[in-house]
């Protein structure tokens, strides 16, 4: 039990202890001095004494900070109400309406211009009013302006969601003209600043200058029109006019009282001309239609012609604000030029028919000469040999009568000389054979053994005789060519190497190409020149080089060309002045063709090629390719004109004038576009034509690529019968 009530002041409670004191010394002081008792209250009584004092120290020192505090707090409140009273005339100096919202969306305090123009609101904006109620007041105030088909609903709704973003500023427009810009910027606490701030003399100024464009537009528009060499008029959604410039009564012939400020755009229509006539697109009704649509127009354009001689294109498009707009202008002389230009091409049409068929009967009398030329050859060739033959026989004859080394050697000349014609008569009418139409290969499998090694046997001697070596590479591929003929092409590139080869040695082997073999000759001859490549395929061509010791007949690669061209094996070369020479021919491998190809016997020509009279534009920058497919598809009776690049192909067709039927184009033409870009070039002056892309790119983006254009992909080695089969559909389209 304690002697002094906690709940007492300190001043009470060190009363009480000052007299529970007091008492106790008088009891010590006339008690029993001897009763131990007495003695020990004594000792306790001091002990509380003492403890009293701290006690009472304790409470003093903490009446002193209490006091202390209180006065802070005293001093605090009277900062705060000082600041409270300076904030609260700072904000009735700012000249803009001013709210305080706190974080919940209630009114804190706002200065007396806030909502001031809202006089029926202003006296309810007192401190806890809450924003929606704030909005609702507004919205509902006789001196806001509410926008046309706004109700206050709307406004308080739509006023609501704006103070949900972030950043606000927008104007509202009041009675009598004025204006508000309201505002609203964040605390840091989550509160709102609301700011309202007269913007009138603004608007009204910007409303002005906004005036003075338009006049200042509106005189630009208007001098832009009457410096226009076309007539223009406009109409509002009403159809009635707005503005229109001098030029389009003169083109239209509309007398300038009708055309007027107001002017129905009807009426115009119905005084026009009676000799106007609607010539193009649409007719009088149908323009009047258009002007009646409501709503988006699709854009008109029509003719009509005035007076017989004057032609005039009318166009007239739709406004956004459902007016329109008309401009008239005179295309007479274009038309005029047109018409002319239309003649002209008529007559150049008739011309370039007849000088078609001009051509195309020179064209007829040539291969009729060629084919003439060709039985000529043949049959003379065979007249020959059996004269030629038979002096052979009795120089023959006569070798035994001779004693004399003089007779001897005339006799071994004539025999050469004999020789050397009896090997050129046979050149021609191999080639001669070659040129023909009726010409067919016995293709099938041929092991390439059985078609190198006899001749290996057969070259070694000669090479032999001029101290060179012949090297020979073993090949067990099956390829798939007429065998006589690809003997007759390898045994004349290893004569042609051994002839030109003073010393070294000659090379026959074969590599895989893909799916081909590609036979290979090489040789450490002289070498060919690159601008000799391409002429040493011809007949009796033969270079000026001291290299060989034998004259030859400069017929052997002429025939190799045809041979390869006619059995489609492309033909290669690769040659360096001073290194030598290497000639390639690709042979199809047997088996790797797929089931479509015949191995059998077959015919080279495509049927109905040649009936067609087909033009195609062969485009290849390689000369001796370019040769052996333009020999190729020349013996199939295509007419061939040929360009090394996309240059000269353009200049080509631009000379000839004339558009070919076929397209045969190379992928890669060197330096310049491709052939694909070359094919893309020609259709856009052309239109579209049948074209083939030869390459040996074999990636999968160049074949899509034709894939997209719809254009025939043919690989190198180049396959003579899908080449045949591509020209062959080509010829079936023209018919």
């Amino acid at each position: 039990m304690s002697l002094v009530n906690a709940a007492d002041s300190l001043e009470k409670q060190n009363q009480k202890l000052q007299i529970i004191a007091e008492a106790l010394m008088n009891r010590v002081e006339y008690g029993t001095e001897q009763s131990g008792a007495a003695y020990a209250q004594f000792e306790r009584a001091a002990l509380l004494e003492k403890r009293v004092r701290a006690r009472t120290l304790e409470l003093e020192r903490t009446l002193d900070l209490l006091h202390e505090s209180n006065a802070q707090l005293a001093r605090a409140n009277d900062e705060t109400e000082a600041a409270r009273r300076n904030l609260a005339d700072a904000i009735e100096t700012v000249s803009e309406g001013f709210a305080l919202f706190d974080p919940s969306d209630v009114l804190v305090m706002c200065n007396s211009r806030f909502c001031r123009d809202f006089r029926d609101t202003a006296e309810n904006l007192t401190p806890g009013l809450p924003f929606v109620e704030y909005v609702k007041k507004i919205s509902l105030s006789q001196y806001l302006a509410l926008p046309q088909g706004m109700t206050a609903d709307r406004w308080a709704a739509r006023r609501l969601r704006r103070h949900q973003d972030r950043r606000v500023m927008f104007n509202v427009q009041l009675t009598h003209d004025r204006w508000l810009q309201v505002s609203e910027h964040r605390t840091a606490n989550g509160g709102t600043v609301v700011l309202q701030t007269d913007v009138t003399d603004l608007v009204r100024l910007e409303r002005q200058e906004r005036d003075k464009l338009k006049d200042k537009q509106t005189r630009m528009i208007r001098a832009t029109l009457d410096h226009l060499n076309q007539g223009v008029c406009v109409f509002d959604e009403s159809a009635r006019l707005l503005g229109w410039n001098d030029k389009l009564g003169t083109l239209l012939g509309v007398p300038a009282r009708r055309l007027h400020l107001g002017a129905s755009f009807f009426t115009l229509v119905e005084q026009l001309d009676e000799d106007m006539a609607f010539t193009r697109g649409i007719d009088r009704a149908g323009f009047a239609k258009w002007a009646r649509t409501d709503g988006p127009r699709d854009p008109i354009s029509f003719e009509v012609r005035r007076g017989g001689s004057e032609t005039l294109q009318i166009f007239g498009r739709s406004m956004p604000d459902r007016g329109f707009v008309i401009s008239v202008t005179d295309v007479s002389a274009e038309r005029e030029a047109a018409q002319k230009l239309f003649e002209l091409n008529e007559i150049l049409e008739q011309r370039v028919m007849e000088r078609t068929l001009e051509l195309e009967d020179a064209l007829s009398a040539a291969e009729r000469a060629n084919a003439s030329k060709s039985r000529f050859v043949a049959a003379a060739s065979h007249d020959l040999l059996q004269p030629v033959s038979a002096a052979k026989l009795y120089i023959a004859s006569l070798a035994d009568r001779c004693t004399t080394s003089e007779e001897t050697s005339i006799l071994t000349k004539a025999e050469s000389a004999l020789s050397g014609a009896e090997q050129i008569i046979e050149a021609l009418l191999d080639i001669s054979k070659l040129d023909g139409d009726g010409l067919s290969f016995d293709v099938r499998a041929v092991p390439l053994r059985d078609v190198l090694r006899p001749l290996r046997d057969e070259m070694e001697v000669l090479a032999a005789n001029k101290g060179l070596r012949l090297d020979f590479v073993e090949s067990g591929l099956m390829v798939e060519s007429d065998p006589a003929y690809l003997r007759r092409i390898v045994q004349n590139l290893l004569a042609n190497a051994i002839r030109y080869t003073d010393s070294g040695r000659v090379l026959l082997g074969v590599r895989r190409n893909g799916g081909s073999a590609r036979i290979e000759v090489w040789d450490t001859g002289p070498g060919i020149a690159e601008d000799d490549q391409s002429s040493i395929f011809e007949e009796f061509r033969r270079l000026d080089t001291s290299a060989s010791d034998n004259d030859g007949l400069g017929l052997g690669l002429a025939i190799v060309e045809r041979a390869c061209a006619r059995l489609g094996h492309p033909l290669g070369l690769w040659s360096q002045p001073g290194h030598g020479s290497c000639f390639m021919v690709n042979v199809p491998i047997a088996g790797l063709a797929g089931p479509s190809r015949d191995v059998s016997r077959r015919t080279p020509k495509p049927i109905g090629v040649a009936q067609a009279g087909m033009i195609a534009l062969l485009v290849e920058n390689d000369p001796q390719m370019r040769r052996a497919v333009s020999i190729l598809m020349e013996s199939w009776g295509v007419n061939v004109i040929e360009a090394e690049d996309a240059a000269s192909a353009h200049e080509l067709l631009e000379d000839l004038q004339i558009n070919p039927d076929a397209l045969v184009l190379d992928y890669q033409l060197g330096p310049g576009p491709s052939g694909v870009d070359l094919y893309k070039s020609i259709c856009e002056m052309a239109g579209p034509l049948p074209c083939a892309i030869i390459s040996a790119d074999r990636s999968a983006d160049l074949r899509a690529t034709c894939k997209a254009l719809a254009v025939e992909f043919m690989q190198k080695p180049l396959d003579r019968q899908k080449l045949g089969q591509f020209l062959n559909l080509v010829a079936h389209q023209m018919q």
